[in-house]
């Protein structure tokens, strides 16, 4: 038997298949295409044939990537959402966050997923990403006194999605600059709706 670094060989198997998954999440955020199972074993810092250990082939281990970011992503934002103090602070923690999201590495990651993994597999996990982040939104909305939770929750996703189109685009050194300006106009469009001066 292998030696293990863990206290129990499940573990170890546990922690072997994290490196995995984290080392192929690094590559796809450097490249747009499938990283293939030797580069993802030698950023793991493990031999070749360990990957086969825990994925048969890159679309498994693409797929096992798949399973494991939609649920990180979506816990940013609802951690973000869970830790401000009021109705409007909470819908502004879904703005940030989201945008830290289009402006993190994490974007490259999604694209290249998006041009690598076959629509099926992707269609699953983001629309349960999409339905988790909606609920913390929408009880936001109506803990704040909106009339129209689902509509407004609509028009706060579009303005993200709007200023943050091409913050994936940029080079990382510009992506931070480019966040806070989007940023600054969000909160000239939605602070005054949602009383955040009031709040501070």
């Amino acid at each position: 038997m292998p030696r293990i670094s863990a206290a129990t060989v499940a573990e170890h198997r546990a922690q072997q298949r994290r490196a995995l998954l984290d080392a192929a999440r690094a590559l796809l955020a450097q490249s747009a295409s499938a990283p293939s199972m030797g580069a993802v074993a030698s950023r793991a810092g493990l031999a070749r044939t360990s990957v086969y250990q825990y994925f048969a082939s890159v679309e498994e281990l693409m797929a096992a990537v798949v399973a494991d970011v939609f649920p990180d992503w979506a816990a940013h934002v609802l951690d973000r959402v869970a830790a401000a103090p009021t109705p409007g602070q909470r819908v502004w923690a879904y703005v940030e966050a989201n945008l830290e999201l289009f402006a993190s590495s994490e974007q490259a990651v999604a694209g290249a997923l998006a041009r690598v993994v076959e629509p099926h597999v992707l269609r699953g996990p983001m629309e349960d990403f999409h339905a988790r982040l909606q609920v913390p939104l929408l009880a936001a909305l109506e803990d704040f006194g909106e009339p129209e939770p689902s509509a407004m929750a609509e028009h706060v996703d579009s303005l993200i999605h709007q200023a943050s189109r091409d913050l994936g685009s940029l080079e990382p050194a510009e992506r931070a600059a480019a966040r806070a300006r989007a940023l600054a106009r969000l909160r000239r469009l939605l602070g005054g709706y949602l009383r955040l001066d009031e709040d501070e």
